[in-house]
């Protein structure tokens, strides 16, 4: 990414302020990241593997192992890449941040690949391997990780206000889970998985137009979301760190340790489950590719992922991110245990998935939350950020997951002796059945089972064996429950909330520090922000006073009439939105001064005791992990010093 281009003001953040706006909470990580999310969400995990296997047919090829070994192959190398672009991203200082020029970079890549990715040409078996190696890692291991990358940095870069950061993950999440997830979860079963069957033409078409329009949508992220922690120290005043420090630092820290053992853990479970949903909702709870059953298992199940956008966050705000997410495990085994005991009853698995998906919400909409108090930790352990590294690594275990669930999943399709569907024209139908029957299959029995697709084109599923079916049900149902016991082991150890306020601060006068011990003037982010914001709006004003006098001198009228004009609805603006702001923040004042109120005396003092107390544990957990890194944040300063 070359820096003189990016560092243009063409490519400037349309984010302003120091506080995140609702515009860019909206555009810049909701709307905006839903258009690659989308992408990955619909050409990739299990739908992919149904081209692969059903549409291509190429599940058999090496005796079934080329589709078991070769995600994880690819996994490996994406993993690599991961990490070259954490180094990347670690050694880039532009105008724009380290991180979010390489959104725009995803913005070309991503549609080009993703196109690439189902054009398979009509050809032999081992050239059909040959593109599908390429194009697979093109996409993955290339377009998606850069992309994937950068965004995943943009929650906690966004600010180091906790509640912001909270706010910003929760939306990032809402694009993650509930639009794309949703999207995804209606349009590919109910209503693109019917349309297309196993044409392969149908494949190619529609995934095509998905990636195309991805990148209007990339473009409205890249300008909508701005890093704030990265401009904290001004410009070129941050120190380039060794990438053996950051390693080290990020491997020998504990909290970050159990954090990504949790995001391991759970992530594989969650690839699984996703891989298997559809050959689950095709063989096991539904027919083949029915356009209902896998639709209704993701709107039922779907639904608490939009209703709990309005009490996750509150919740974790009283009890800790932490504990929230403890308490949706909780509920996740419930559920999963519910829909693990009635894996063919419709009712049973509806009201199951609806529970389990309630449980599943504090990590979905809280994860990334957490894991940014986590790296705000490793920048107060060690004197640096980490942010790179330790999203190489969180990237990485995602990936590299998502090949070996793949692979496992393959190895049992094949291993099991699954039959992919059949295919024929209205010529060959008859031919084709009666292959069907004298290799002792019985087709699907569904009303949709001989309807052609749109070009033609006939799909006859066949049922699958009692062990293939067993297998898919452990994956999708059962492994939640055996998964969920570790996540909570894991994350009962993870106190980052109750000092990190403490470390923020410690932070703000390091930076302070190095800046005056340097001659330079520190400025408090704050006022940075202020100063940023007050020059970007005169320069707009000045624009827009340009353009009216421009307008005048083509059209007529008076000038400084229109200008003056101009300039007192301009206060008037400022004036009614500042007055918003205020009786916002007054309402606020007084629903928590009704709240004082309507508590006795002895309420109020025992609430003040509980939370003088509480703030004292968290002074003194504090003063323990200071002594306790002391010696060690000495030690790597000056090795940074050599």
């Amino acid at each position: 990414m070359r820096k003189n281009l990016v560092n243009a003001k063409f490519f400037d953040s349309k984010a302003k302020g120091s506080s995140i706006s609702s515009k860019e909470r909206w555009i810049g990580y909701l709307l905006g990241p839903s258009g690659a999310l989308l992408v990955n969400a619909i050409l990739g995990g299990s739908f992919l593997n149904i081209f692969y296997t059903d549409v291509i047919g190429i599940g058999n090829l090496w005796k079934g192992m080329f589709l078991a070994v070769f995600p994880v192959i690819s996994k490996i190398l994406d993993a690599i890449t991961n990490f070259v672009m954490g180094w990347i991203i670690e050694k880039t200082r532009t105008r724009q941040g380290k991180a979010r020029p390489y959104i725009l970079l995803a913005a070309i890549l991503l549609p080009i690949s993703g196109v690439l990715l189902y054009s398979v040409p009509q050809a032999s078996q081992k050239v059909q391997a040959i593109w599908i190696m390429i194009t697979y890692n093109l996409f993955f291991s290339v377009a998606y990780t850069i992309y994937n990358m950068s965004h995943s940095l943009m929650v906690p870069l966004s600010t180091r206000n906790t509640m912001e950061r909270g706010t910003v993950a929760v939306f990032n999440q809402i694009a993650s889970i509930m639009v794309t997830g949703i999207i995804a979860a209606l349009l590919v079963p109910m209503i693109l998985l019917p349309m297309m069957g196993s044409s392969k033409t149908m494949w190619m078409s529609v995934m095509s137009i998905v990636s195309i329009l991805s990148f209007p949508l990339i473009i409205l992220e890249y300008y909508y979301t701005k890093e704030r922690v990265s401009e904290e120290v001004g410009k070129g005043e941050e120190k380039k760190i060794p990438y053996s420090k950051t390693i080290r630092a990020v491997f020998s820290d504990t909290l970050t340790i159990l954090i990504l053992a949790f995001y391991l853990v759970s992530s594989y479970c969650a690839i699984t489950k996703v891989n298997a949903t559809t050959y689950f909702c095709n063989y096991v709870l539904g027919t083949y590719a029915d356009g209902r059953t896998q639709t209704l298992i993701n709107v039922i199940g779907g639904l608490p992922m939009g209703i709990g956008i309005f009490a996750v966050w509150p919740l974790a705000k009283r009890i800790g991110k932490k504990n929230t997410i403890m308490l949706g495990t909780v509920i996740l085994v419930i559920g999963s245990a519910i829909c693990w005991a009635f894996p063919r009853n419709m009712t049973i698995m509806l009201i199951g998935q609806f529970i389990k998906n309630v449980g599943a919400l504090p990590g979905s909409y809280v994860f990334m939350a957490l894991f940014a108090d986590v790296l705000d930790h490793l920048e107060w352990k060690n004197g640096f950020r980490c942010d790179g590294m330790a999203m190489s690594i969180y990237s990485t275990i995602g990936v590299v997951l998502g090949g070996v669930s793949l692979g496992i999943l393959n190895i049992i399709i094949s291993k099991t002796g699954y039959v992919k569907p059949f295919t024929a024209t209205a010529e060959t139908l008859p031919a084709v059945l009666k292959q069907i029957s004298d290799l002792g299959h019985t087709m699907q029995i569904s009303a949709d089972a001989l309807k052609p697709s749109l070009d033609g084109v006939y799909t006859i599923a066949v049922n699958q064996n009692t062990a293939t079916n067993n297998a898919f049900i452990f994956l999708y149902l059962g492994l939640d429950v055996v998964v969920s016991a570790v996540c909570m082991a894991l994350l009962a150890f993870v106190n980052v909330e109750k000092t990190i306020s403490y470390k923020q601060q410690v932070i703000r006068e390091r930076l302070k520090a190095n800046v005056l011990a340097e001659g330079g003037e520190w400025i408090e982010p704050e006022e940075r922000e202020r100063r940023e914001q007050q020059a970007a709006e005169e320069e707009f004003l000045q624009l827009h006073l340009k353009e009216i006098e421009d307008r005048c001198a083509a059209k007529g009228g008076d000038v400084e009439e229109e200008k003056a004009k101009y300039i007192e609805d301009l206060r008037r603006r400022k004036e009614a939105e500042a007055e918003k702001k205020r009786t916002k923040e007054e309402k606020a004042q007084e629903r928590r001064e009704k709240k004082l109120a309507a508590m006795t005396p002895e309420k109020r003092a025992q609430r003040e005791q509980r939370k003088a107390e509480a703030e004292e544990k968290a002074r003194a957990l504090y003063e323990k992990e200071a002594r306790a890194n002391e010696s060690y944040y000495a030690a790597m300063q000056a090795s940074l010093q050599k």
